[in-house]
């Protein structure tokens, strides 16, 4: 599980919590008319702005931040050294009984190729096609997070507006001004707090572990492709190398 957004998701809640309850009584802050305007609206906007069947699986992306990308880079570059080693001593048709116990499908398809014996342009062309295709899907679950972090304060905003008409409408009765006006600035409260402090972190962290996948398949990449041109494995290491930061590349062994 990925420590941070759960944290994250409890921390958040519960500083605003106390802080609420360091200011006022909690129950001024708890409206059911403003949580329904907010939250019920949002969802319903929601569902008219995508299909259904993609509207469906907003749980299942959310989840999605809480599982860590377990695939490390020191991890591949070892992998493909270690297949470089062996493909140079006994050949590419070697590494077939090693690819099959690969749990990486993006992995185990480029390295089908390779040992299919695959032109090197045609393997990187397909790679890459199927990358994008990863980014797309990704970007479509973030998209969908934000979609809802921008319907929420519009919604917050509408229910203020509704307060302020009512307030208006009974200004001669001071009675209704008080809850009017409190509906007014708590469903304003409800939109900026489901925004900010759950949506749009949920569609960064998304972005964020869309961004690390990408990075290390695109180092399984450049290790298909070292390994169909027959490189030594010190300059697969080298060559995959290229793509860490100089700190991670210490952890593989060798300073620059």
């Amino acid at each position: 599980m990925e420590l941070g957004t759960l944290v994250g998701l409890i921390l958040g809640p519960t500083l605003l919590l106390i802080g609420i309850l360091l200011i006022a009584n909690l129950g001024l802050y708890i409206d059911p008319a403003s949580a329904m305007i907010v939250v019920g609206c949002t969802f319903a906007t929601f569902l008219i702005s995508n299909p259904l069947a993609r509207s469906l699986k907003i749980i299942q992306i959310v989840m999605n931040t809480l599982k860590p990308y377990l695939v490390k880079p020191q991890e591949i570059i070892s992998t493909f050294v270690s297949f470089a080693e062996k493909a140079r001593r006994d050949g590419l048709l070697a590494l077939e009984g090693d690819i099959e116990e690969l749990k990486d499908d993006f992995l185990k398809k480029g390295l089908q190729l390779v040992v299919d014996g695959t032109d090197p342009a045609l393997i990187k062309s397909i790679m890459e096609a199927d990358l994008m295709g990863m980014e797309g899907r990704h970007a479509i679950g973030a998209d969908m997070l934000k979609n809802m972090a921008t319907l929420a304060p519009a919604f917050g905003m509408i229910g203020t507006l509704i307060g302020l008409i009512c307030m208006l409408a009974h200004m001669d009765n001071p009675e209704m001004i008080g809850p009017s006006m409190a509906t007014a600035l708590i469903t304003t409260m409800y939109g900026s707090i489901l925004a900010n402090l759950f949506l749009l972190p949920l569609a960064f962290k998304l972005m964020s572990r869309s961004q690390e996948e990408v990075a290390a398949k695109e180092i399984m990449i450049e290790g298909m492709l070292a390994i169909q041109s027959g490189d030594n494995p010190r300059i697969v290491e080298e060559r995959l190398k290229a793509f860490l930061p100089p700190t991670i590349r210490k952890e593989i062994g060798r300073e620059e």
